[in-house]
């Protein structure tokens, strides 16, 4: 009587060869076989594919990986697959490594932390740009 209603929103494939950049929201799920560069967001999953290709800032539900991802990352659940590769800085609740994948970086659980560090590099990467402005 009283059951949740789903969304329909369908898949959105980014189809291999294809290059997006810039800022992209997907409403639900998303399969990445080509590039994606940018500031990136989903209410969904996000798969990318073996020879898919993420760079930049990403928001997601859940995350697998097949193929690379190199940034800054916030899920509540990643999963690395064995031709999977990850790079960056990344915020999640669960993370999963399948025996071949890859994870290169920093891992926090919460959202938190990982801002914390962004706003203290971006303070240390302007007092370091006003000294060498002083001399």
């Amino acid at each position: 009587m009283f059951t949740k209603k789903k969304s329909n929103t369908g898949l959105t494939f980014v189809a291999q060869g294809t290059k997006l950049s810039g800022e992209s929201h997907f409403a639900g799920e998303a399969l990445i076989g080509g590039e994606v560069y940018g500031k990136v967001s989903s209410t969904g999953k996000i798969t990318i594919e073996v020879d898919g290709y993420i760079d930049g800032e990403l928001s997601c539900n859940e995350l697998k990986v097949s193929g690379s991802f190199k940034g800054k990352l916030k899920c509540d659940k990643l999963n690395i697959t064995s031709t999977g590769t990850v790079e960056g800085e990344i915020a999640c609740e669960s993370m999963e490594i399948f025996e071949g994948g890859q994870f290169i970086g920093m891992r926090v659980r919460e959202e938190v932390a990982l801002l914390n560090t962004i706003e203290q590099q971006e303070l240390l990467d302007s007092n370091v740009e006003g000294e060498l402005q002083a001399n």
